[in-house]
């Protein structure tokens, strides 16, 4: 049974007999006309017949006014609770709904690489009608020089097609290559390593000539012409044929690679020390000629935090080089060339600390470095010359950034990677007790 206010008790007359109940409240007459409409309003609404007969007109209509106020009120309320329970049930879908929506989008983006490796033309039109590729060149290049899962084969072939949209997309796709500093052979191996030559002659020729330009235009000076660029970038994948090939019986001297190509710096000869040390990289170390299943090994480090030119300064001799470093699964990868499959140095992340420096010969720097540790040893490992691979011995590695924005881009993502984990060096303490219990 419902409970009655404590403060008052009302029996409420029924509409056929209403002379018949008791009403225990005290006559209206003797209250002021606000106590007869705040007890109307909060009494008698249990009431079935809930406006006193004793109002007034005019204190009628007031009573009618607050009573559909209250009712609009609680209508609000109830509303209110509404929209709160449906936000709330879109906050807690919201995380499964974005999974799915990502996990559609990675499926399509699957489907678009295969469509592409069968048909280059067909796989980016399905990227661009199902939003995941914008229609532009720049888009498309970059999309084409990740390169992941694409077949290299039909990168080279899409990129060499005489359509005027394909020939901007090769121009944005050789820009995106950094050529600046490298000899002619060093850029070669990496601008040769992101697609596949196509057999067609015209096609050659116009990838050839777009990487001429983009060579000169990161290394003014190198040479007169772009002219002369693509002479010898052809000379040079000659000789790695004939040096290599072994059905090529007669394989070229440097003395006779030299003679080949006097002349062609717009008429004078190239500096000999040039020829010659390009002819010896090529002999020490063919190109490597990208694999066709969209599967080598380089995927290892497709998708990374961040990549880019570093210098990094050297552990024992205190000298400066540039680098190509990946951030990725918590280790800081570096590379001598971007084409390069292995790393020449890895730097492990955990328990290490990132911080900015000042270096008075270069700017922009910042430091890896174990805290409370000034000088422990960061473990880490690198290769050397030989090929042997050893222990680094760095207490501290200093990297020098291009700009200050990549410097802030750097530090960000490198203190987004870094992880402390005490069980970490409880692990290696254990390792080096293990190892000197089985030596004894």
């Amino acid at each position: 049974m419902a409970r009655q206010p404590a403060a008052l008790t009302v029996l409420c007359p029924q509409p056929a007999r209403v002379s018949s109940q008791p009403c225990l409240l005290p006559p209206l007459s003797s209250r002021a006309p606000f106590s007869k409409l705040f007890l109307s309003l909060e009494v008698l609404p249990f009431c079935s017949n809930p406006v006193p007969s004793d109002l007034t007109a005019e204190e009628r209509q007031e009573l009618e006014n607050i009573r559909r106020r209250k009712q609009e009120l609680l209508a609000d309320i109830q509303r209110l609770k509404d929209e709160i329970a449906e936000v709330a049930n879109e906050i807690e879908n919201l995380g499964s709904t974005e999974e799915r929506k990502n996990m559609q989008r990675n499926k399509q983006v699957a489907m678009g690489r295969k469509k592409f490796n069968m048909d280059p033309k067909k796989g980016i039109q399905f990227l661009i009608e199902n939003d995941l590729l914008k229609n532009t060149c720049e888009d498309i290049a970059q999309f084409l020089y990740k390169g992941e899962g694409l077949n290299k084969t039909a990168i080279g072939d899409y990129l060499g097609e005489r359509d005027e949209f394909n020939i901007q997309v090769l121009h944005a796709f050789v820009e995106l290559h950094e050529f600046t500093d490298l000899n002619l052979v060093q850029a070669l191996r990496q601008f040769l390593w992101s697609f596949r030559l196509p057999g067609e002659a015209q096609k050659i020729d116009r990838m050839m000539e777009a990487f001429a330009q983009r060579y000169c235009q990161c290394n003014s000076g190198v040479f007169q012409s772009t002219d002369t660029c693509y002479v010898l970038s052809f000379a040079i994948i000659m000789l790695n044929t004939s040096l290599h090939n072994p059905n090529v019986k007669d394989k070229p001297t440097v003395e006779r690679f030299i003679a080949m190509n006097r002349g062609i710096n717009d008429g004078g000869d190239l500096p000999e020390e040039l020829l010659r040390n390009l002819y010896e990289s090529i002999k020490n170390e063919p190109f490597k000629i990208p694999e066709d299943d969209g599967n080598d090994l380089t995927h290892t480090f497709f998708n990374p935090d961040r990549e880019g030119w570093l210098l990094k300064l050297g552990g024992r001799v205190k000298t400066w080089k540039r680098r190509w470093f990946i951030l990725t699964d918590n280790c800081l990868y570096y590379f001598e060339y971007t084409t390069d499959k292995e790393p020449r140095g890895i730097i492990p992340l955990e328990n290490l600390s990132i911080r900015e420096v000042e270096d008075s010969k270069k700017p922009n720097c910042f430091e890896l470095y174990i805290p409370d540790s000034k000088d422990q040893v960061i473990k880490a490992c690198k290769t050397e010359a030989d090929g042997r691979v050893v222990e680094g011995n760095h207490t501290v590695y200093r990297i020098s950034a291009p700009t200050p924005e990549e410097k802030e881009e750097w530090i960000k993502c490198i203190k987004a990677a870094i992880s402390r984990d005490p069980f970490y060096e409880m692990l290696a303490a254990r390792k080096k007790k293990v190892s000197s219990t089985k030596r004894h």
